[in-house]
C-alpha cells in the first residue's frame, strides 16, 4: 500500500515506517491503562437508603422521579399521588424527588421554587400523605440537617458535585447521599468524593451520570461511566432527563431534546445502571423549569414497564461482566 504513495510522492526522503519495540508498546499500553482504568466485576455494594428501599448489589431497579421544582403544593402532589399509583401497580421501588430551590438556574429573573422552608413542608405533605420516599438537593452546607429531617436521601447537584463543605454537610446528617456527577469530571474522579464523604463516616454513597460537557451548549453521555463509577463500590443511577439536556440552548433557560429519553434510559439499564432518575411534569412545555427535557408524566409507566423488562432479561442472563485486562 505505502508503494504508490511513495512513487507519487515528489519528496527526495524515503519514508519508512518504524517498527515499534514490544517495550514501548507494552509502556504505551500501561499508560492507557493508568489513564482509563479497569472496571474488575464493576460490582456496587449495597446501599439501604429506608427500611423498605435499598440500591445495588442484589436489589431492583431503583426508580426516583419527580417535577424538577416545587411549582404549586396542589400539583407536586398531584404528581406524587399518580407516581404512588405506579408504585403500587408496578411494584418498583420509587423515591420521590422534587427541589425546593434550583439555585444554579441559567437566569436570575427564572423561578427558583417556594424555598426551603415551605418547600420541606410540602415535601413532608407528599411523604405522609403518598408513603413515598423523598429526595432533594442541597446547595448550602446550612440547608443540610433542615433537608434531612425529611428527606430519605441527600441529592448534591452535578455543579456542585467537588464543594467539599457542601458535601460533608449532607454526609455528617446520617441520610444517605446521592452525588451527581459534574458534567466536568472523569467517572473515576468520583472517588475523591466518596473520600470526602467518608472521612465524615459517610458509608452510603450513590452516584448519578447525567452526561458530560460536549462543546458548548451540549452534553453527551458515555456509557462506560457506569461501570466505571460501579468499580468504585456505588450504584449508579442515570439521569435520563438531564443527559438530554442542552445547557443554555435557549438564552435565559437550558434546552433539551427530550426524545432522547428513552433511548438513553434503556442504553443505561442494558449497560447496568443500579437506577434511573426522571423529571416529570404532566405538562412539560408549560413547566417553570426544566421542561425542554423533562417526560410527561403521562407516559412514564409505560417507559417504565420497557426498562423493567431489560432489567429483567438482564437478571436471567446472570451476566458476569468481562475480567479486567492485565
Amino acid at each position: 500500500m505505502i508503494r504508490p504513495i511513495l512513487a507519487a510522492s515528489s519528496s527526495p526522503f524515503l519514508i519508512v515506517p518504524r517498527q515499534r519495540p514490544a517495550k514501548e508498546l507494552e509502556k504505551e499500553d500501561s499508560m492507557s491503562h493508568a489513564l482509563y482504568p479497569g472496571v474488575g466485576n464493576a460490582r456496587p455494594r449495597r446501599v439501604v437508603i429506608t427500611e423498605q428501599i435499598a440500591c445495588g448489589q442484589g436489589e431492583p431497579l431503583l426508580v426516583i422521579a419527580g417535577p424538577c421544582v416545587i411549582e404549586s403544593e396542589a400539583l407536586t402532589l398531584h404528581i406524587a399521588e399518580h407516581l404512588a399509583t405506579i408504585r403500587e401497580r408496578l411494584g418498583v421501588s420509587l423515591i420521590f424527588k422534587a427541589s425546593f430551590d434550583k439555585a444554579n438556574r441559567s437566569s436570575a429573573k427564572s423561578y427558583r421554587g417556594p424555598g426551603l422552608e415551605k418547600g420541606l413542608a410540602v415535601l413532608a405533605r407528599v411523604k405522609r400523605e403518598t408513603g413515598l420516599a423523598i429526595t432533594s438537593d442541597i446547595h448550602e452546607p446550612w440547608q443540610a440537617s433542615a433537608a434531612a429531617e425529611v428527606c430519605d436521601l441527600l441529592q448534591i447537584p452535578a455543579f456542585l458535585a467537588r464543594q467539599t463543605d457542601l458535601v460533608q454537610a449532607a454526609g455528617r446528617t446520617g441520610k444517605a447521599v446521592n452525588v451527581k456527577k459534574g458534567q466536568f469530571l472523569a467517572p473515576w474522579d468520583m472517588r475523591h468524593i466518596q473520600n470526602k464523604l467518608a472521612e465524615v463516616g459517610c458509608a452510603r454513597v450513590l452516584f448519578t451520570e447525567r452526561g458530560t460537557t460536549f462543546g458548548y451548549g451540549n452534553l453527551v453521555v458515555d456509557m462506560r461511566a457506569i461501570p466505571w463509577m460501579q468499580a468504585l463500590g456505588c450504584p449508579v443511577i442515570f439521569d435520563a432527563t438531564h443527559s438530554v439536556q442542552l445547557p443554555g440552548a435557549a438564552g435565559e433557560r437550558s434546552g433539551g431534546i427530550r426524545e432522547m429519553v428513552p433511548y438513553l434510559a434503556r442504553a443505561a439499564v442494558a449497560c447496568g445502571c443500579d437506577g434511573v432518575f426522571f423529571e416529570v411534569h404532566p405538562n412539560p412545555d408549560t413547566a417553570l423549569s426544566d421542561g425542554a427535557n423533562m417526560w410527561p408524566l403521562q407516559q412514564f409507566e409505560k417507559l417504565l414497564v420497557s426498562l423493567l423488562h431489560i432489567r429483567r432479561s438482564l437478571d436471567e442472563l446472570h451476566e458476569e461482566r468481562l475480567p479486567a485486562v492485565a
